[in-house]
C-alpha cells in the first residue's frame, strides 16, 4: 500500500528515505502498466481508480522533492 495512505498523524513524522521513494516509483510503474492494459482492452472506466492512486503518489513525490529543495536551499554552504 502506498505511503500516501498512512494516517495523517503518521505522515508528518514518517522518515522519508530512498527505500520509500523507490517503492513509490515501482508502484507507479505497476500502476501505469495496469492503466495501459485496461485502456488497451477498452475498459477505460476501470482504470480510473488506478489513475487516482497514481496521481496521489505523484503529488506526494512532488511534495517530497519540493521540501527537499527548500531544505537544501536553506542549508549553509
Amino acid at each position: 500500500m502506498s505511503v500516501i495512505f498512512a494516517p495523517s498523524w503518521l505522515r508528518g513524522t514518517a522518515k522519508i528515505n530512498q527505500d520509500i521513494v523507490q517503492r513509490l516509483l515501482e508502484e507507479n510503474d505497476q500502476l501505469i502498466r495496469c492503466i495501459v492494459e485496461y485502456q488497451n482492452k477498452g475498459r477505460a472506466n476501470e482504470c480510473v481508480q488506478y489513475q487516482h492512486v497514481l496521481h496521489r503518489n505523484l503529488i506526494y513525490l512532488a511534495t517530497i522533492a519540493d521540501s527537499n529543495t527548500a531544505i537544501s536551499s536553506k542549508a549553509p554552504e
